[in-house]
């Protein structure tokens, strides 16, 4: 579990994070949601230590990142695997020696050892017979299967993913959704994902934090969101025409009047 207490960010004069006050489930899908210059992708990377606040506390299972010791801090990297939003592959590995990269890195297993796990890690994202292929060689969505193969391959507690559907068709989306609330689930891991995909939100939100203006607006989960008392969270789901008729059947089905 992740928790986020009176958190605050500042750039210069401009204040970007005001008092964020939330928490990261384990074994759950935990989703930051907002608009673009929300905050979200700030509140991300002060999560995994890549911005420092300014007050406030970042719990990892009680292990406050804000006061661990330089050392500390390496340790807890160890238990983080990270999906980029561009897969961040390196293009002159193969796929295997991608999937190695961080084992290779922090492990301290044998050669054999070492490419057996990422091997495994392959099979777990249904990547078959690729692993000596370049990353180049590989659609979009493969690319992505390899990054989530990557950041599994040392056993994460926590595992973050930004924007892991951006560039992606529907139905890959789906498929990378899927596999990451799999491996969630499975593995007991706390999962944070940053999006902006209202079909990830709504298949896979288990535990969903919407930023607004630097806030922390509302949380809950996909079951609650369309239900949601909140006019800046309904400003931002019902931008799409699709879902604004999905509200309003709700609505319909619930006796309330339609909007």
């Amino acid at each position: 579990m992740i928790e986020v207490k009176n958190l605050y960010k500042s750039f210069e004069d401009k204040e970007v994070l005001k008092n964020i006050n939330t928490t990261f489930c384990n074994g759950e899908v935990n989703l930051i949601i907002g608009q673009s210059g929300s905050g979200k992708t700030v509140l991300m990377k002060n999560i995994v230590g890549l911005l420092t606040p300014e007050k406030g506390q970042i719990l990892y299972d009680g292990r406050d990142l804000c006061t661990l010791s330089k050392k500390e801090r390496s340790l807890l990297r160890r238990e983080m695997g990270m999906i980029f939003q561009s897969a961040a592959l390196f293009d002159s590995m193969t796929v295997l020696d991608n999937v190695m990269f961080p084992l290779n890195m922090f492990s301290d297993k044998t050669w054999d050892e070492r490419k057996k796990r990422a091997l495994t890690c392959l099979e777990r994202v249904d990547l078959h017979n690729v692993e000596q292929k370049s990353p180049g060689e590989l659609s979009g969505g493969m690319q992505k299967r390899v990054a989530i193969a990557r950041a599994i391959a040392l056993e994460p507690k926590y595992l973050f993913c930004d924007e892991p559907n951006s560039g992606l068709d529907p139905k890959t989306s789906i498929i990378i959704d899927e596999l990451i609330a799999g491996i969630t689930h499975e593995d007991k891991i706390t999962t944070i994902v940053n999006t902006h995909d209202m079909n990830s939100v709504m298949g896979i939100g288990e535990n969903i934090t919407f930023i607004c203006e630097g806030r922390a607006e509302w949380t809950g989960s996909n079951k609650e969101i369309l239900r949601a008392d909140n006019k800046y969270l309904e400003e931002f789901i019902f931008a799409s025409d699709i879902l604004r008729h999905l509200k309003q059947s709700y609505d319909k089905d619930n006796g309330k009047a339609e909007k």
